[in-house]
């Protein structure tokens, strides 16, 4: 009997899910392969139930050498994987009850633009920004590395800038056009993010790309680095414009929160909060709440009223703010989601209930 070669069934699999517009496939021992399609799981029954040979040998063929041993010695693994043909995937590998486990996202070859996402058009002014920090947030799987994708590549168009991205691992890759790029990976290129942050700040960057701010040590260079002349973009999975800025206040220790406060705001330039909705003619909408760092909100940041910025967001529409609710309700009469689902999403119902 010949053996399996794993890597063939990865890449029909992995066809599928770039077939079928999917953004993710999990492969589990004793189950079929599963793909996200517009928010939902959806097995791939023509395709056997998994065994932990399947698993393993498909995970295999994705790994180096290294990278192996490093799975072997911590049960947890994300690394980039390419198909023949440039299809990207990210990949997290885990150990489960003893069996191991993969997650794939996909990575689109192509980068959207704002218009194509279907993102407010007035992130193009944060694109234009010489310095300062620029925060998209939201649960997993919400569009945000999308998000930032379009808005380094825009930069990428227009601008005569060295962008350095840091990456865990590096998902969209960036041709240089107006820019010179450089993407860093964690773990491959640099040791971990605070390493690559400090060493950012001597790279001569105009722009700087965080794929993520974790720990306190990479957040309070995140912030130093937007303080320093530079334009900085980086993700959390908070909920909301407001947890956002708690959620970094509150990751310091009680007596430099005061000094965060002052840091933030001077540095801050906006946060972006972002959702995925189901459109009611199929697939997936984004909603937006967009918080814009005026001088009222940056008073609110330092005097400790961070409870008093979704009234600011509300009020703020001059200034380019945008309120969730009244996002919700826009695409509820222009027929692209149901009340339902503008309900089960507000951040405030009864604010909701009376903007209808």
């Amino acid at each position: 009997m010949n053996p399996v070669n794993y890597t063939n069934v990865l890449h029909d699999l992995l066809n599928i899910v770039v077939h079928e517009n999917a953004s993710d496939i999990h492969l589990s021992v004793g189950a079929h392969p599963t793909v996200r399609i517009n928010g939902t799981l959806v097995p791939v029954d023509k395709h056997p139930v998994l065994t932990e040979e399947d698993v393993q040998g498909m995970l295999r063929a994705m790994v180096q050498p290294a990278q192996e041993q490093r799975f072997a010695e911590t049960n947890e693994l994300d690394i980039a994987y390419s198909m023949p043909d440039g299809s990207r995937f990210r990949v997290n590998a885990f150990v489960a009850q003893g069996a191991v486990g993969i997650v794939m996202r996909y990575i689109p070859n192509v980068i959207k633009n704002f218009d194509e996402l279907g993102l407010p058009p007035v992130l193009e002014t944060f694109t234009q920004r010489k310095q300062g920090l620029f925060l998209v947030v939201g649960p997993v799987g919400q569009g945000k590395t999308s998000t930032l994708a379009a808005m380094i590549e825009r930069i990428n168009e227009t601008r005569n800038a060295h962008i350095m991205t840091i990456e865990d691992p590096v998902e969209f890759l960036y041709a240089p056009k107006k820019a010179h790029i450089n993407q860093r990976e964690v773990r491959v290129d640099t040791v971990d993010f605070p390493s690559g942050l400090n060493a950012a700040l001597r790279q001569d960057i105009n722009v700087l790309l965080v794929g993520e701010m974790r720990g306190l040590e990479a957040i309070s260079t995140t912030i130093t680095a937007a303080e320093t002349g530079h334009l900085v973009f980086a993700t959390l999975h908070t909920n909301s414009a407001a947890q956002t800025i708690d959620r970094i206040i509150d990751s310091f220790p009680a007596n430099q929160q005061d000094q965060i406060r002052l840091q933030l705001s001077t540095s801050l330039i906006g946060v972006l909060s972002q959702r995925l909705l189901p459109r009611i003619q199929g697939g997936r909408v984004p909603v937006c709440e967009l918080l814009v760092n005026t001088t009222a909100v940056a008073n609110l940041i330092r005097e400790r009223r961070t409870h008093e910025i979704r009234t600011a967001i509300e009020t703020g529409s001059e200034f380019g703010m945008i309120d969730m609710n009244r996002a919700l309700v826009d695409l509820v009469h222009h027929g692209e989601i149901t009340v339902e689902t503008a309900y089960a999403n507000s951040p405030d119902p009864r604010v909701l209930e009376r903007l209808f």
